[in-house]
């Protein structure tokens, strides 16, 4: 039997055969790819991972997968789009391809400079759940809070419509590389995962107290975000090393959480002086 919001020092192998089938609302993860990181000695057995995904997420569940690829003498591997082709054949929907776009990307010199990661968005079947995030819209002109329609004798009417200030999300996110860099503790790892850009995924797909995994786990920062929106969650690390800067981030995340709640209740009711 597995337990929920527990972080698991082991295999996401391991702990994926623990869960029944369709088990998962939400999976957030960015695993390592083509060696550019060195991962602890680990490798990535991303076909095997990809087939327990598939088993382990309920029916309209979704996956977000964040990889890029290396290049190496000048070619890229492409093993981004190997790993979405074969979530495909796995049974997944390629429900979208996002795109991370990082603010700070490293200098290539012989190339346009390379700014970003893809987030394949799998989903088993239709997603069940979609929360749009809303943006500001941009304008051409002075239009702008401007809302068009007829009146009873057909006339035009124009007013006031603040709808029309946002409009949704295109799927092009940019996020400061590294963002989370001010947390001390998650900095210890080599890949640190924008703590934004997990946030507004774990908004996006899943709801209040479903269960979102992270069979990559890193630094904990969607096991962190998780436990800030409401969500339950699981984890997945297989090096103790990092395992130890994971039970850190939940220690203070939980803090947080209970300021917040502390802070809520004192303005509802005051502080009973």
């Amino acid at each position: 039997m597995i337990e929920i919001n527990k972080n698991y020092n082991e295999s996401n192998l391991e702990t994926m055969a623990k869960m029944p089938n369709n088990f998962i609302d939400l999976t957030v993860t960015s695993p390592p790819y083509d060696n550019l990181r060195a991962y602890n000695g680990f490798l990535l057995d991303w076909q095997n991972v990809i087939k327990e995904l598939y088993r382990v997420t309920k029916d309209g569940g979704v996956v977000v997968w964040i990889v890029g690829d290396a290049t190496i003498g000048g070619n890229e591997t492409g093993t981004s789009f190997k790993q979405a082709l074969f979530a495909k054949d796995c049974g997944f929907n390629l429900h979208d391809t996002m795109i991370y776009q990082k603010s700070t990307p490293p200098l290539t010199h012989n190339r346009y400079e390379q700014n970003f990661e893809y987030m394949f968005v799998f989903s088993k079947g239709k997603p069940k759940t979609f929360n749009g995030l809303r943006e500001p819209r941009e304008y051409a002109d002075n239009r702008k809070n401007k809302a068009f329609g007829r009146n009873k004798d057909n006339s035009v009417d124009v007013g006031y419509s603040s709808k029309y200030e946002t409009r949704l999300k295109r799927n092009v996110w940019k996020y400061f590389a590294g963002g989370g860099a001010n947390d001390k503790i998650a900095s210890q790892h080599p890949a640190i995962f924008p703590e934004q850009l997990a946030n507004d995924h774990i908004i996006s797909w899943s709801n209040e107290n479903d269960l979102v995994y992270d069979p990559f786990m890193g630094s904990g920062t969607t096991a962190k975000m998780s436990i800030l929106n409401n969500r339950n969650w699981i984890g997945s690390e297989i090096s103790s090393e990092y395992c130890n800067i994971i039970e850190e981030r939940i220690k203070k995340a939980w803090e947080e959480k209970r300021k917040e709640k502390d802070l809520t209740q004192n303005t509802l009711f005051g502080d009973g002086m």
